[in-house]
């Protein structure tokens, strides 16, 4: 039941985000970070969006579309708060994505001669 009601929640935000997504997804990296930990982001998903399975998922080097990422944000799935226009603008919303998305991707760990 918990799964088919996240999905459905899931549904209902790609259909939500219709409108959103005529919104232009640039936005400023820089302010986004400021934005990211300003409104505690960070307090879940980690100060480079690493994520962590306890608190919230890996939003760094961001694979979302915008429109799927402010939907998302404006209402939330499981725990998270909704962050609604109230609390970050459309704009700030687009700062933030900037952001994540400007985080390289993680190295492959069989990259990582510590680890080998």
């Amino acid at each position: 039941m918990k799964i088919q009601t996240g999905l459905l929640a899931f549904v209902f935000a790609i259909a939500l985000a219709a409108p959103v997504a005529a919104q232009d997804a640039g936005g400023d990296a820089k302010a986004g970070k400021t934005l990211f930990l300003a409104n505690g982001c960070y307090s879940c998903h980690g100060t480079v969006g690493q994520g962590s399975p306890r608190t919230g998922p890996t939003l760094g080097h961001m694979e979302l579309p915008f429109s799927v990422f402010a939907s998302r944000l404006r209402t939330p799935v499981n725990e998270m708060p909704p962050y609604t226009a109230k609390v970050l603008t459309y704009a700030q919303v687009g700062d933030i994505y900037a952001y994540l998305k400007s985080i390289p991707a993680a190295p492959d760990y069989k990259t990582i001669k510590l680890l080998q």
